[in-house]
């Protein structure tokens, strides 16, 4: 049995789709939760409840909780011994639920990620430059590859190649560390070393059950970046780093330290950037790449 954990805040008809996804599983061993963390706009409740379906439950948090407590409060709900966080945009493929209960059923791996399509926020096939850098990242996989240890928190701070919402965890294993508190934009990537560094094997699977959407950026959205994701990042690099180099895996905090691609990310919002002629924007993006 696997929980599938939705939190909520976004736009509704996205989020029909993804339900539909959920219903549309060749395997039924699932319950999905949708945990509404105070969307102003359109309620979902009432098509929720329409549908009629068991193993459908809604809950709307009292108050806006935030992507990290909002998520750390969907895993405290969660009673299978698995559980993903699918996006609200985001849709699984209808073979999803049936592969990775298969693979975590016959693995003690606390993490297991199919192969992702990502699509665009029409649903088209797309792939962008993160997911470009994504797949050239990902290690190769033939049917089953259980990664560990230092290697694979090395890779993943070279460059984080996983899709967070495409995971199937432990849950007792996700639920003993939990969401570290204050973190928003890295959580997903702190919560798998967390995991990793703890003993735990990540398995990937070589079929593709899982449509990742990525919307598109824009000259307008650049100009918006909120400096606080390089800060959080900064900051998030060091911290592991000195972690890791506690525990005697030298050659990840080194990755830890350098993080590549997070500077690339940088580099690569730089023109834009400079265009919009934002000197805030531009002090961050320079300040992340010296750093």
């Amino acid at each position: 049995m696997i929980d599938v954990l939705l939190p909520f805040y976004g736009d509704p008809a996205l989020l029909r789709e993804a339900v539909e996804s959920v219903r549309a599983q060749t395997c039924g061993e699932w319950r999905l939760l949708v945990v509404d963390d105070c969307y102003p706009g359109e309620s979902v409740e009432p098509w929720l409840s329409g549908l009629g379906d068991p193993r459908i439950h809604y809950a709307r948090n009292p108050e806006n909780l935030g992507v990290n407590r909002n998520f750390q409060h969907c895993l405290e709900l969660a009673e299978a011994d698995h559980v993903v966080f699918l996006g609200c945009d985001d849709v699984l493929l209808p073979r999803y639920v049936e592969v990775v209960a298969a693979a975590a059923r016959s693995t003690s791996a606390a993490m297991v990620q199919c192969v992702v399509e990502v699509i665009d926020s029409a649903g088209r096939p797309a792939m962008n430059l993160t997911d470009r850098v994504k797949r050239r990242l990902m290690p190769e996989v033939r049917g089953r590859l259980t990664l560990s240890g230092e290697d694979l928190a090395r890779r993943l701070l070279v460059g984080n190649w996983a899709y967070f919402p495409a995971i199937c965890w432990d849950r007792r294993a996700a639920l003993a560390h939990g969401f570290r508190p204050g973190l928003g934009l890295v959580l997903d990537l702190a919560l798998i070393l967390d995991l990793v560094a703890d003993g735990a094997d990540f398995v990937l699977l070589d079929e593709v059950c899982f449509a990742y959407r990525r919307h598109e950026d824009s000259a307008s959205s650049v100009a918006a970046v909120d400096t606080r994701r390089f800060e959080e990042e900064r900051a998030f690099f060091a911290d592991v780093a000195r972690q890791l180099e506690d525990r005697g895996w030298t050659r990840a905090a080194r990755a830890a330290r350098l993080h590549v691609t997070s500077r690339l990310h940088a580099a690569a919002l730089l023109p834009a950037a400079l265009r919009t002629r934002d000197r805030r924007v531009v002090r961050s993006l320079l300040r992340h790449l010296a750093r």
